[in-house]
């Protein structure tokens, strides 16, 4: 159901409204003296009332902010429904005679606005006049797509897209500057266009609150002139470069995990499939015609990332589109039609010869944090943009292409019979027994997981110090286990855990093909869902990251 604003009133004047009738209505239940009480009374009221009052208070302040918040959520949802997805420009003021024949190509306020990048040799009026009559598209509004979408919206870009399927959450916002507590669980592509839209009302901001998906890719990225890949998932990466091939754009795209970040562009300028050597940028595939394999590819969650890193790297994901585009690359990317450019097999006449692309690398940590990796054109047997390409949008659109299938399923770990596993309720039942059944737990998790919350008496040996110390030596020699205690018995009972199962499992197989577990006279073996299961069965207030 739509709610539908009164006219007159914004949403934030209804806000106000809202707190303010409650405040009104349930005040703080503090009530003056008793008139037929004594002065002496009321002035020295004893520990006990005291004590009945700040509770009192405090339940109270409790119940208003649970209502605060719930006016929050209230506020954001309507601010998300009554600004609509796709919103129409506003219509130019009524010109006076005077201002019909002004010469100017600018608005006076485009001129105040735009000051400052104006007076740049690189920008100027020319490049101004490009910036407003671009339309880019972010793939994403995470960390990378935020600062990129507020620096273009700030820049003046005309059209501004952005598509994402997720909702805001509370662990976004350490990074993703452009959400807000206010809107937790609103569409995030709604949540950056409404961002954006109060930044720069001259923008017009287009919300897409879905994922980009092979069947809806052409559909979403034709109307645009230059793309941002601002996703985290290695399907979504090849997704959004073939579709840029096959359509002509310009792809600006970046990652970020850790402490580190990556940026190139790519496809730039387009060209035909199959145009001789040194003619067109290199797209995604080109530079990596293999996705890594799944055991690799780590998620922010598990490796986490540093607020500024991935914000840097949004920040010149913008940067280098305000560089496409103020040095013309809408006009050349521009058909008879004004569609863009691409027939949808990646052929057109018009392009240029590309600047030399290189892969700009950045490590906040080091203490050189930039350098630049030069890499090659085109491959020549490249599955998007050779000659041998066998890549159409009839085949993105019939779904023949399996992206997520290409990069691979990253499937639960399942190495142990169920008898060698213990969920995590069984295991506090043996921490409730005492020392004498508690065995030896290890905490395979790396060391910044394990420092955040661990179970009562579990020994830290990280995941990749086990792999390494667990190898034979180069005498054939078999490992020496360091981190395991000296003073435990042979017969003491062996539990591993890790973070939701995977690793404790691979630990605990590679123990019993060490030997440790004696032939099967002793126990060893791991808790099932790692410490996700221990926070949901037994903990719920141990923090899990």
């Amino acid at each position: 159901m739509r709610h539908e604003v009164p006219t007159g009133y914004t949403t934030s004047s209804i806000f106000v409204s809202l707190i303010s009738s409650r405040l009104t209505h349930d005040k703080l239940k503090l009530t003056p003296p008793h008139p037929f009480l004594p002065l002496s009374y009321c002035m020295h009221p004893t520990m006990d009332s005291i004590a009945d009052k700040v509770t009192a208070l405090r339940a109270q302040i409790s119940r208003t902010e649970e209502e605060l918040q719930n006016l929050r959520t209230q506020l954001a949802a309507l601010e998300a429904e009554t600004a609509p997805s796709e919103p129409e420009p506003e219509p130019e003021p009524q010109k006076s005679s005077q201002e019909q024949e002004r010469k100017w190509p600018l608005s006076e306020d485009e001129y105040v606005r735009y000051a400052r990048q104006l007076v740049l040799p690189s920008v100027g009026v020319k490049g101004q006049l490009r910036l407003r009559s671009a339309a880019v598209l972010i793939v994403g509004a995470g960390g990378l797509g935020c600062p990129a979408a507020a620096y273009l919206a700030g820049a003046g870009v005309g059209t501004l897209g952005v598509a994402d399927g997720d909702v805001v959450e509370v662990s976004n916002l350490h990074r993703q500057i452009a959400h807000s507590a206010a809107r937790v669980g609103v569409a995030k592509a709604d949540s950056l266009a409404a961002y954006c839209r109060g930044l720069n009302p001259r923008v017009r901001c287009v919300a897409h609150a879905e994922h980009l998906t092979p069947s809806n890719a052409e559909a979403l990225v034709r109307g645009y002139d230059v793309v941002l890949d601002c996703t985290d998932r290695p399907a979504s990466r090849y997704l959004v470069s073939d579709v840029c091939v096959l359509l002509g754009k310009p792809l600006v795209s970046a990652s970020a995990l850790r402490t580190d970040g990556q940026l190139i562009v790519l496809n730039n300028p387009p060209a035909p499939r199959g145009s001789a050597a040194g003619v067109g940028g290199p797209c995604y595939r080109c530079v990596f015609p293999k996705p890594p394999p799944v055991d690799s590819v780590m998620s922010c969650g598990e490796g986490g990332i540093l607020g500024p890193v991935v914000g840097v790297m949004g920040v010149l994901q913008a940067l280098e589109t305000i560089k496409l585009i103020v040095a013309g690359i809408r006009n050349e990317n521009e058909n008879e039609n004004g569609n863009g450019n691409g027939d949808g097999n990646g052929n057109d006449p018009l392009f240029k010869e590309p600047s030399t692309p290189s892969l700009l690398l950045f490590s906040a940590t080091s203490s050189t944090p930039f350098r630049s990796v030069r890499m090659r054109g085109r491959r020549a047997n490249c599955f998007a943009c050779s000659p041998s390409s066998t890549l159409t949008l009839e085949g993105l659109r019939t779904g023949s292409l399996d992206y997520v299938q290409f990069c691979g399923v990253a499937t639960p770990v399942n190495v142990l019979r169920p008898d060698e596993r213990i969920s995590a309720a069984q295991y506090s039942s043996v921490l409730e027994n005492g020392a004498r059944g508690r065995g030896l737990l290890l905490d395979v998790r790396e060391r910044e997981h394990y420092d955040v919350a661990s179970i009562p008496g579990a020994i830290n040996v990280p995941f990749s110090t086990f792999q390494a110390k667990s190898r034979p030596t180069p005498d054939g020699d078999a490992p020496r286990l360091d981190w395991l205690p000296g003073d435990v018995a042979s017969d003491v009972p062996i539990y591993v855990v890790c973070r939701v199962g995977n690793d404790s499992q691979l630990v605990t197989k590679k123990l019993k093909d060490l030997g440790l577990d004696r032939d099967g006279e002793r126990f060893i073996g791991d808790i099932k869902g790692g410490m996700r299961a221990w926070k949901r069965e037994v903990d719920q207030t141990m923090p899990f990251t």
